[in-house]
């Protein structure tokens, strides 16, 4: 349920109804924008009379809401949700109207690969580095990432460019390892991990979640779901392709699922256009239609010798092939309006 609050009450008086709602058993999650105050009643709400809310003299109207998703509801937060993420030089703003890049190798391999590629990628543009410490894989035998090493390992490089990162946690045991870690992405595979998703909502760290490959919209939805119903409302969406009957890519990145997103949800959206494709060639077409499509950023793999990596070198870009897509990027981010 949601009740829009009239324009001009005092905090007080929101404070006061807000303590009459919860004595009736449900929890309150606050929304202020510019030109709104909205109550989100969480929980069961059908005891409580719709209609005995309406009459209160600070109460605008009320909803009830029909989607089982009501946190990450846009019905609950009309504004955009940005999702900040403090540097020494300038903070990290996902979320419209910045169009933000992540970049970096899929895997961490060494420290010479990894500061390389950072610099790199930092040099075109890049806000933050991406880079895979523990690796889920489909075959037991594949390399699956350096683990605690690989953690150190972006820490270094973070600390050497200034880049925040950006780093895959497989299990609530590793939870710990990520105390620097600036945003906690979970991988396909884990995004209907409810578990984990619950820890999360109390970790207070921002969370990239990225769809599943046999995942509906709402499905995702939901699952961003458990997380800020935990407290945690800094989820960012991430689109990386589904599974189809079709094999000439990877997966099939489902673009139309952005403005979807952008309509019912206040959360940042980014595309993952290298795992969506699993081609290099194609990640740059495809960076480009997320632009236009409305996402808040894309999420790239880049690799300085894809042709030796140890994890999908045949969808990651070049560092000058990264260079030469974040030069297209900035003329659409400017026919968009958007800041790059």
């Amino acid at each position: 349920m949601i009740v829009v609050l009239k324009h001009g009450i005092k905090k007080e008086e929101v404070d006061e109804l807000a303590t009459h709602l919860k004595a009736l058993g449900v929890g309150i999650h606050e929304s202020f924008g510019e030109n709104t105050a909205i109550l989100g009643l969480v929980g069961d709400t059908s005891g409580i009379d719709a209609e005995s809310l309406k009459a209160n003299h600070l109460v605008e109207k009320v909803m009830r809401v029909q989607e089982p998703y009501k946190m990450a509801n846009r019905k609950f937060h009309p504004d955009d949700t940005l999702v900040r993420i403090p540097t020494e030089e300038k903070d990290v703003v996902i979320g419209a109207p910045n169009f933000t890049v992540i970049a970096g190798p899929c895997s961490v391999e060494s420290r010479d690969q990894l500061t390389g590629i950072a610099r790199a990628v930092k040099l075109s543009g890049a806000r933050m580095l991406r880079g895979g410490a523990f690796k889920p894989r489909t075959s037991p035998y594949s390399f699956q990432g350096m683990g605690c090493e690989g953690i150190d390992l972006l820490l270094e490089a973070k600390r050497a460019t200034g880049l925040p990162i950006v780093t895959e946690l497989m299990s609530v045991k590793q939870l710990e390892l990520f105390d620097n870690v600036d945003i906690i992405q979970i991988g396909a595979r884990n995004m209907q991990n409810f578990d984990l998703l619950k820890e999360l909502g109390h970790c207070g760290k921002p969370i990239l979640l990225k769809r599943g490959l046999a995942n509906t919209a709402k499905e995702l939805l939901m699952s961003a779901e458990y997380i800020m119903a935990g407290g945690n409302e800094n989820v960012i969406l991430c689109e990386r392709g589904i599974r189809s009957f079709d094999s000439f890519t990877r997966n099939v990145l489902d673009l139309s699922v952005v403005p979807f997103l952008k309509r019912e949800t206040h959360l940042p959206v980014i595309v993952d256009p290298s795992h969506a494709t699993g081609c290099a060639w194609m990640v740059e077409p495809m960076a480009k239609a997320a632009l236009a499509a409305g996402a808040d950023g894309i999420i790239v793999e880049v690799h300085n010798n894809p042709e030796m990596a140890l994890c999908d070198g045949e969808q990651s870009i070049t560092p000058a092939q990264f260079e030469s897509l974040m030069k297209k990027l900035r003329k659409y981010a400017a026919i968009e309006d958007k800041d790059l």
